[in-house]
């Protein structure tokens, strides 16, 4: 899997997320915002440590309105766990590492 986090967006989000066999953490964001900018390392450095275990994928909300709508992102960043093509858990605005890695069960 990847090294780092793959951009999702509204045509490949059914087959990149909610068709992986393996969990994936969506990280929906933007370019203006700044707690988005904040956990952007965070969410990097996850994808990097934990490639062979969880899928890492950005999708911004401002380019992807229909996918943010459909999953009722209100507020960013929002931060939201898929396994077997269903939400899991959500986590809305920064968290740091050890809470997004226990949210996805890693050690």
């Amino acid at each position: 899997m990847s090294k780092k986090p793959i951009e999702v967006n509204d045509g490949n989000f059914r087959k990149k997320v909610l068709k992986s066999d393996v969990p994936v953490l969506v990280d929906f964001w933007a370019d203006w915002c700044a707690p988005c900018k904040m956990i952007a390392p965070v969410v990097e450095k996850i994808a990097r440590e934990y490639s062979d275990d969880v899928k890492v994928a950005k999708l911004n909300v401002d380019e992807n309105q229909s996918t943010a709508s459909r999953y009722n992102v209100m507020s960013i960043p929002t931060l939201v766990i898929f396994e077997d093509g269903k939400e899991k858990d959500r986590i809305v605005g920064y968290a740091p590492k050890k809470k997004l890695v226990s949210k996805l069960g890693l050690k």
